[in-house]
């Protein structure tokens, strides 16, 4: 069952329908988000509301998109790391047991 919560954005409050278990990283996100803002509005002072959601949003897609990018990396570290544990492995072991 969802039940509304309040989270405060650019000092402005938000009631967002949420399951109990979501609650602490919805509080997350949102604390994330806030701050985004909140430096993108100090730093652009020129810019609207709209503009600097929008630079927001550019910029925390950036940056799952960057975490995605690593972690496939490692993965594919990790697995050409093991195959050539592997391989090392096989190698040593008497042909009976491989």
């Amino acid at each position: 069952m969802s039940d509304p919560v309040s989270v405060r954005i650019l000092d402005r409050e938000y009631l967002i329908a949420c399951k109990p278990e979501e609650r602490a990283g919805l509080a997350s996100a949102a604390a994330y988000l806030d701050a985004k803002l909140r430096e993108l509005r100090d730093s652009h002072r020129g810019g609207g509301l709209e503009r600097i959601a929008v630079l927001a949003g550019l910029n925390i897609a950036h940056e799952l998109l960057d975490a995605r990018q690593q972690q496939a990396s490692s993965g594919q570290h990790l697995a050409q790391h093991l195959q050539a544990l592997k391989s090392k492995l096989e190698a040593g072991l008497p042909t009976s047991l491989q």
